[in-house]
């Protein structure tokens, strides 16, 4: 393509500091809403890359720093996300986490430090047109950040025409990027499970209402609830996380017992029809043993769909990035967040960028982000920019 908008490339300098940055916060991991000090680290960074408005504590602790050129364009938004995992680390790394059961084992150090890079380029070659957002969000990991983000009335502010973002991903090859319209993420949300009856001596168990039987019921048939259909349209899965009952003691029978579980499905329609299944299962196991119940959700995802355009724009992206790219025809199991700025009204997509499938997985104990990914993924992020506005 001739007169094809280019921004410079991160210089060796830049690298070696957002290099140090990104240790820097995988030592100082924060939880989801916890992001207080992770975000002041990165408002920090953002100074010297002159935004001409920064937003900070959106939904939480999210920071929002614009670049406007001062000339009518789209708004476009690129995100990473600030939250760690509750998982202790066990790497060997020097740079592994400080705070005990806390670690940053799903990368979102290493997104937010490209996003920052991006912010460098930024600093030396304003958009053209239009404005672009750097979105660094809270709270992924609950589900809770983006829905948390979009319903602070200062969103108004930067409501994105295109939303852009990727996720590192061991099992695609290093380098390489994984992408397609539609479907992406499938629909999840915890759900737990609390059943109660009466304690009563070990001695004498029948002069309670044990929940033994009801949860060693529940247990297998949960599971069962999963359709066993492959992935694809009809897809459901519930995988039992927790189960817990009555106190740590020899000399009393159980009053009280908990499942957590995790429903995951194809589609939202599908979510729908599992927990309608799910809450039956549940009310019937407890009028069977006579034990109360009751229930409640967490960590609800919707289900992401890529808008077929601004994957287009992205794919551009990534090729004129010179990454090889396979296209994703099935949406990954993990959830993401993600898709709720594709339903508040940005037409937006993420890409998949291959960390190598010889590294450990994400929310593993040993994971940590590959850093050769920080200079792919901000050449990623800028060719989609230059992709876009050559397109308006």
């Amino acid at each position: 393509m001739t007169n094809q908008l280019s921004f410079p490339l991160p210089t060796e300098a830049d690298l070696r500091e957002l290099t140090a940055f990104r240790h820097e916060l995988h030592r100082n991991p924060e939880l989801s809403g916890e992001e207080r000090e992770t975000a002041r680290r990165v408002c920090n960074m953002l100074g010297p890359t002159r935004p001409d408005k920064v937003l900070t504590g959106l939904g939480g602790h999210g920071v929002a720093a614009i670049y406007d050129s001062g000339a009518p364009g789209p708004s476009i938004l690129f995100r990473s996300e600030l939250d760690a995992l509750p998982i202790q680390e066990l790497g060997r790394i020097d740079h592994r986490s400080t705070v005990p059961g806390k670690a940053h084992l799903c990368g979102h150090d290493g997104h937010t430090t490209i996003l920052l890079g991006l912010g460098r380029i930024l600093a030396r070659a304003r958009p053209t047109s239009g404005r672009v957002i750097l979105m660094f969000q809270p709270a992924e990991e609950d589900g809770a950040g983006a829905a948390a983000v979009i319903a602070d009335p200062r969103y108004r502010e930067i409501k994105p025409d295109w939303a852009f973002s990727l996720h590192n991903m061991p099992d695609v090859d290093f380098g390489s990027a994984k992408l397609g319209a539609g479907a992406t993420n499938c629909a999840s949300r915890g759900i737990w499970i609390r059943l109660t009856g009466s304690t009563a001596h070990a001695a004498h168990p029948a002069d309670g209402r044990s929940p033994m039987q009801a949860i060693s019921e529940l247990m297998p048939a949960l599971a069962a609830c999963g359709s066993g259909k492959p992935l694809g349209p009809g897809f459901a899965m519930v995988t039992v996380t927790h189960a817990s009952m009555g106190a740590e003691s020899y000399g009393v029978a159980p009053g009280e017992a908990k499942i957590l579980a995790t429903l995951r499905t194809f589609a939202d329609g599908e979510m729908d029809a599992l927990v309608a299944q799910v809450e039956v299962l549940v009310r019937g196991a407890a009028e069977r043993h006579g034990l109360d119940c009751e229930w409640g959700y967490d960590d609800v995802f919707l289900a992401c769909t890529n808008d077929a355009d601004a994957t287009a724009l992205l794919q551009s992206g990534v090729e004129r990035a010179g990454l090889r790219h396979q296209i994703q025809t099935l949406p990954s199991l993990g959830s993401e967040d993600f898709g709720r700025f594709g339903l508040s009204g940005a037409r937006s997509a993420m890409v998949y960028l291959g960390a190598g499938p010889d590294r450990p997985g994400v929310h593993t104990p040993e994971y940590d982000f590959r850093d050769e990914l920080i200079p792919i993924g901000i050449r990623i992020f800028s060719e989609t920019l230059a992709a876009c506005l050559e397109n308006h």
